[in-house]
């Protein structure tokens, strides 16, 4: 069962899902993409909870229930991002866990890992840009453009369409309505949206990135939607060529939101990647 939490950390309060399974397994903390949040993770929590998996997937700064603040009191820079993240793994007495990210914003939960290692035990990466040359698609990128942005991000079904083109599918009317119900209660989330975007600086962090992957030794497992029309599959498995701690696994009809239709495949491939013992 997925409950819903909150907590207050200095001026920051961060909204959370979580499973509350009794194990003796490392948790599993999932950290979603843009523009959504942590509602996206329904399925490959209640898949790994049936794997007796405790999962955490907490809504980011500016995104969902938690808060959100202005750019005066959040830069909503990769760094602050980190910063308010540390504080929550802190906060919820996470010493080690394994890591699971996906999209765009997918990129700062990598630079965590790659600032932590101790932390994250195994890493799974979901499409997420990876390398200096995977961009911001130009749906994105107009979201931090003087003007048209502070106006497209206030538009609730923009959600809906960025989903239902990101992942090639259609999402089921009871979902859309939990994804686009931040934006239709507040418009702070379109403004933080509009802030993350401007702020994001997406190839200095894959830049990063990519150098940092260099050295990784951590355990790492790329789960990725091969019909993505944002982020390309060869850059992916250039990651995956690159460190033999990197594994690819694709799927095929999938694309940049997979785990809004492929929980059950991508919850089975999680279980077997952390059930290993010998890389």
């Amino acid at each position: 069962m997925i409950e819903e939490c909150q907590v207050e950390i200095g001026k920051l309060k961060w909204f959370y899902r979580q499973t509350n399974t009794e194990s003796e397994k490392l948790p599993v903390l999932l950290l979603h993409g843009l523009p959504t949040h942590s509602y996206t993770w329904r399925g490959v929590m209640q898949e790994l909870e049936t794997l007796g998996y405790k999962t955490i997937a907490p809504d980011w700064i500016g995104s969902g229930n938690s808060a959100k603040p202005s750019k005066r009191e959040f830069a909503y820079t990769p760094q602050a991002f980190i910063a308010a993240l540390e504080n929550l793994i802190t906060t919820l007495e996470l010493e080690k866990f394994y890591l699971i990210v996906q999209g765009f914003l997918g990129s700062v939960g990598i630079q965590y890992a790659l600032a932590h290692p101790e932390q994250v035990e195994r890493l799974i990466i979901l499409n997420a840009p990876l390398t200096p040359e995977m961009k911001l698609p130009w749906k994105m990128k107009q979201w931090g453009m003087p003007f048209v942005g502070d106006m497209m991000t206030q538009d609730p079904l923009q959600v809906d369409r960025t989903l239902e083109g990101g992942s090639g599918f259609i999402i089921e009317d009871r979902d859309l309505d939990i994804h686009r119900k931040p934006y239709l209660t507040s418009s702070s989330v379109g403004r933080a949206l509009n802030a993350t975007i401007k702020a994001l600086d997406l190839n200095k962090a894959t830049t990063e990135i990519n150098e940092g992957f260099k050295n990784w030794e951590q355990p790492t497992l790329i789960i990725w939607g091969e019909a993505d029309p944002w982020l390309a599959i060869a850059e992916a498995e250039a990651v995956a060529k690159s460190n033999s701690h990197i594994e690819l696994v694709k799927l095929p009809e999938a694309k940049h939101y997979p785990q809004e239709h492929w929980s059950k495949e991508i919850g089975q491939e999680i279980s077997q990647f952390l059930r290993r013992s010998v890389f």
